[in-house]
């Protein structure tokens, strides 16, 4: 469909709650596929409707299995998520955000989750994830709240050119 633009901080809808999804209808779909190619253009692993300017609690996630390149990656949309579980044991990992650019932090998040919620048709979801997927829904879902990392995080920096560092 078509990019938009990823906002940065100090954009102010960044920093507020999202309104949850009640209309699937056609303005949905084309916020959802256009949320996709801007995900993938930017290129990130998961994206926020507020990241592109829209107050919606609405995420969409693109993971792929490291160690099995040859696999392919997984798409998720999902609407209204919301954590219903959580490990105990939490992990320290880097992140990298769109909307906070030039900066990487430590964050302390759960090694796993289950995640419920909608997906881009209404129907309900549940997804269970752990390691690296379980942090980029943690990273998304803070967005719908107007949390950014460097609020959870132990310590920011800028990183260095040779740094890889995936982004939201």
């Amino acid at each position: 469909m078509a990019l938009r633009e990823i906002i940065t901080i100090p954009h102010l809808i960044l920093r507020k709650k999202a309104r949850k999804v009640t209309d699937f209808g056609r303005d949905f779909q084309v916020l959802v596929t256009d949320m996709i190619d801007t995900m993938r253009e930017a290129p990130g692993v998961g994206l926020a409707a507020p990241q592109v300017a829209e107050s919606q609690r609405v995420i969409v996630v693109e993971y792929g299995d490291e160690e099995d390149e040859e696999k392919p990656k997984k798409l998720f949309v999902v609407a209204n998520p919301e954590i219903i579980s959580s490990s105990e044991d939490k992990v320290i990992g880097i992140e990298g955000c769109l909307s906070v650019p030039e900066l990487v932090g430590e964050v302390e998040r759960y090694h796993a989750i289950i995640v419920k919620g909608q997906n881009r048709f209404g129907k309900p979801t549940k997804i269970k994830a752990s390691g690296w997927l379980a942090r980029i829904f943690q990273h998304e879902i803070d967005h719908l709240d107007g949390v950014l990392y460097p609020d959870r995080a132990l310590r920011v920096w800028k990183p260095a050119p040779e740094e890889d560092i995936p982004l939201d």
